[in-house]
This record gives C-alpha cells, structure tokens and sequence, in this order.
C-alpha cells in the first residue's frame, strides 16, 4: 500500500484506504475517491496530480493525494 502520490503514471490502481478528518474524507468521497474504486493517474505536476476516477478527469493536491492509499 503506498500514498497515491507515489504512484506511476498511466496504471490503475485500486483505493484501498482514505485518510484525513471527516472533513477531507467527505470531501474526497464527493469527488469519486471511495474505497474500492478505481483510479488512473493521467499526470504529475510538481506533485499535484491529475487522475481518472470514475469516468472524470479530477485535479487535486499533492496533500490530498497523500491522504489516498491504494
């Protein structure tokens, strides 16, 4: 299990964990980020990241992407 943010470019992965407060939790889950779900990352920017997740190109943070085990 490692940090969303490690991962390569281009695989899919599956989420297996999300961490954070209640807060971050819903927030993320509002944007397709549940466990379970799939997840593609398409780039990495200065490690802000851009992924798939269900069918929807989503742009977040370097620290949420942290906060996302797969």
């Amino acid at each position: 299990m490692m940090p969303l943010a490690l991962a390569d470019v281009g695989e899919d992965y599956t989420i297996k964990k999300i961490g954070g407060n209640a807060e971050v939790k819903k927030h993320l889950e509002n944007l397709g980020f549940v466990v379970g779900g799939t997840v593609k990352i398409v780039t990495a920017l200065g490690g802000n990241v851009i992924v798939n997740v269900k069918e929807a190109r989503v742009a977040i943070s370097e620290e949420m992407a942290r906060k996302i085990m797969v």
